[in-house]
């Protein structure tokens, strides 16, 4: 699948303020500083859909994107080490877990996954989270450009082995590069392919 439009809609603050249309969602989230915006860059081919920083946590909002005017893409806060206040930190804690658990037209959520380090205790915490409240996801492992490649799949077999020390099997996964255009294909295929199915 090649993306041709792409479209902000709004951010929002709360789940209730979505758009109520009847369209298949697909999230993306992960540790702040993840890559995740570099990532929806790549996916829809443009330079600026998504703000780059490097300083995590620059994502606040739920962030709507009309895509081919067939589908949303939504970009959620990062979890985890966002300079903000700790109070802060809890209203986008709530803000992202009601909208992941309350969000029927939510379809699959990209959960990403930094392949150059150790699977880290708040990404096992959320997406042990995300199986107990049986919301569907998928896995990324990002920046794999950043991973040597005799490396890259040693790497990716430890982050595996840590989540099946919790889980009996794994979602679909996916390795991608936004700096040497790797996986998007993949991803936009699999993206393609459920919508197909949901027909």
């Amino acid at each position: 699948m090649q993306i041709n439009q792409v479209e902000f809609i709004s951010s929002f603050n709360d789940v209730k303020a979505c758009p109520n249309y009847d369209i298949p969602e697909y999230a993306f989230i992960g540790r702040s500083n993840v890559g995740k915006s570099s990532l929806i860059n790549y996916l829809t081919g443009r330079k600026q859909i998504a703000r780059v920083s490097n300083t995590p946590g620059k994502t606040q909002l739920i962030n709507y994107f009309l895509v081919d005017e067939l589908w949303h893409l939504v970009d959620l806060p990062g979890y985890g080490y966002a300079q903000v206040s700790k109070k802060e930190r809890a209203k986008f804690d709530k803000m992202i877990r009601d909208f992941l658990d309350k969000r029927n037209q939510l379809i699959c959520t990209f959960i990403l996954l930094d392949s150059r380090i150790p699977l880290q205790k708040i990404d096992l915490e959320f997406i042990n989270w995300m199986g107990e409240n049986g919301i569907p996801f998928v896995l990324v492992y990002t920046k794999i450009d950043g991973v040597r490649p005799r490396l890259r799949e040693e790497n990716v077999s430890k982050i595996q082995n840590a989540l099946l020390e919790h889980w009996s099997e794994l979602p679909q996964q996916f390795i991608s590069s936004s700096v040497q255009k790797m996986g998007g294909e993949e991803i936009l295929n699999f993206i393609e392919q459920t919508n197909e199915s949901l027909k």
